[in-house]
């Protein structure tokens, strides 16, 4: 009958992280990104009685999982249950403790058998419980990370609207603001259920304002993606124009609103600079040349209108976003996990990157941070060359990393996208959100990968 135990203590009040549990997105910001865990059907919230689906994606299949909370005690107690699901029994226990003084501690106790009893003992227990560890020490941090940059801003909780809602950034960014308490509404070009939903087409120039009245802010992420496919002229006038088109509408109808919001974050990238070396690129920088440079400019010219009517407006230039689930990590982890990694060309192209978790923090900072206005590198403070990238995730994956990509090879099978992504590069630095006072909470790209991909015991076992 194996259980699994695990505590964080917390300085924050017991009450406010109870309520953070039960908010929409607390859920999902729990999960690791190393999983793909999806939520099916789900009713009734953490109360007694409510079930709660799930889908469990193991490589082409999904596993059905169904639990069942069994008891609520509101500050200090949630169980639930496995109804029917890849176990033979689940019980998990969150147990909530007031330590006084504002202190907290969260206990979890997880009661569970492996299925297919001696046989999945022998074969699966070990397993199971590395998982367990692996997710819970996650969630610990995760966590703890959350409220604290919730408690950092404080204020009335926010009403925001985000496009690209559904992508890497977007979807983070959503949960992170509704189990913050704040109020989001997705744009998307498929709407989906519900009224926090509003449906628009870049394409055919339609967008509900109605809907966007009186919003506090809107943060626009959306945009045909950059990696995929070589760059034919029609993918690079896709990339071109999704992000201009999109932009230009939702600028255009954000100042045309009687009550418009105060607040405009624009995506754009850090290569607004281009191929600059080992240059450090401040905000102060001025623009580079290339393809993606032209992009990034023409982005973020296309907010005019919002600030001609004095919109707040912020270009976010983001670097690398750092998680398992997609970009650039997402990407090479594969190959790097099967010991098949190695550095790019010369090695020597910086990479600006920044933890996904930093990323919705950096957004929410300047959510909160009025005097912020105009572009802000969103990367991490340390960019590193893509030689010592490399040797960063193969030490924390424990994979060699001596088969490298010559240079002529990626321009041979990727062409101009080969060669602007992965030969060319910017030592961007976040002058402006370091001025403006955000502590980044991964300014090591170790720390980071650890943290992303669930490694972070491996270093109390070197140690």
């Amino acid at each position: 009958m194996p259980i699994f135990t695990h505590r964080v203590e917390l300085d924050q009040p017991v009450a406010s992280v109870f309520q953070w549990h039960t908010r929409p997105g607390a859920f999902q910001r729990l999960t690791p990104p190393w999983e793909d865990v999806r939520i099916r059907e789900a009713e009734g919230g953490l109360a007694e009685g409510s079930r709660v689906v799930l889908g469990l994606r193991k490589g082409p299949a999904e596993l059905r999982w169904e639990v069942e909370h069994t008891a609520f005690e509101e500050n200090s107690l949630f169980v639930d249950e496995q109804v029917s699901g890849p176990f033979a029994r689940w019980r998990h226990e969150h147990r909530f403790h007031d330590l006084g003084g504002g202190r907290s501690a969260v206990e979890d106790t997880v009661d569970w058998a492996p299925p297919m009893g001696s046989i999945g003992r022998a074969f699966s227990q070990g397993f199971i419980e590395e998982s367990l560890r692996r997710l819970f020490e996650f969630r610990a941090r995760r966590l703890t990370n959350d409220l604290e940059l919730h408690r950092r801003y404080p204020g009335q909780p926010l009403r925001v609207a985000v496009t690209g809602s559904t992508g890497l950034v977007g979807t983070a960014l959503v949960h992170f603001l509704r189990s913050g308490g704040h109020r989001v509404l997705r744009i998307s070009r498929s709407a989906g259920e519900g009224e926090d939903w509003v449906q628009w087409s870049p394409t055919e120039g339609i967008l509900d304002g109605d809907a966007l009245e009186g919003l506090d802010a809107v943060v626009h992420l959306a945009g045909e993606p950059i990696v995929g496919v070589r760059w034919t002229q029609a993918k690079k006038q896709a990339i071109l124009e999704s992000r201009v088109k999109g932009t230009e509408l939702l600028s255009r109808t954000l100042a045309e609103l009687r009550d418009p919001p105060s607040t405009l974050i624009s995506a754009s990238g850090i290569d607004f600079y281009g191929d600059r070396g080992e240059e450090r690129l401040s905000e102060d920088s001025g623009a580079g040349s290339g393809f993606l440079s032209e992009v990034c400019q023409a982005w973020e010219k296309a907010t005019y209108a919002a600030r001609s009517v004095g919109i707040r407006t912020v270009h976010l230039r983001t670097g690398i976003v750092l998680s398992p689930r997609g970009g650039v990590l997402g990407t090479v982890l594969l190959p790097f996990q099967v010991g098949v990694g190695g550095r790019l060309g010369s090695g020597r192209q910086y990479m600006s990157w920044i933890d996904l978790d930093d990323h919705v923090g950096l957004i929410l900072h300047t959510l909160r941070t009025p005097e912020l206005r105009g572009p802000v590198n969103a990367v991490a403070p340390n960019p590193v060359p893509n030689a010592s990238f490399t040797n960063v995730l193969g030490r924390v994956l424990k994979r060699p990393t001596i088969l490298p990509a010559p240079a002529i090879a990626i321009r041979a099978l990727l062409g101009e996208m080969g060669t602007t992504l992965l030969l060319e590069g910017q030592r961007g630095v976040p002058q402006r959100a370091l001025s403006s006072g955000y502590s980044f909470l991964f300014p090591d790209l170790e720390d980071s990968f650890r943290h992303q991909l669930g490694r972070t015991h491996e270093v109390d076992s070197d140690d």
